[in-house]
């Protein structure tokens, strides 16, 4: 898990896709503003929805606490991603100042 102040300098390198990794009730309670994808982790699509993406963009995942993301990052990584980040819980990302909707 990466801190959300290396996300920022991560962000600001480049563009990057954000996804929410959590429930689609979760997404709809509360997200990152800047998120482009709410893909549910545990849904059983997860992985026909990702098998769409360009495996060559960097991806950064974030969800509650950062277990989910944990878990999304790496099936992700042995799906061939190379630059996947999880980027911990939505809480620590409000706190770190990044926007919420």
């Amino acid at each position: 898990m990466i801190p959300p102040q290396k996300f920022k300098e991560l962000l600001q390198e480049g563009p990057g896709v954000i996804i929410d990794v959590r429930t689609k009730n979760e997404f709809n309670s509360a997200h990152l503003e800047q998120t482009d994808y709410n893909f549910d982790i545990s849904s059983s699509d997860f992985e026909q929805k990702i098998k769409k993406l360009d495996k060559d963009k960097n991806y950064f995942l974030y969800c509650r606490t950062g277990a989910r993301s944990g878990r999304a990052s790496q099936v992700m990584k042995r799906k061939g991603f190379e630059n996947v980040y999880n980027v911990g819980g939505l809480e620590s990302l409000i706190n770190a100042g990044f926007e919420k909707e």
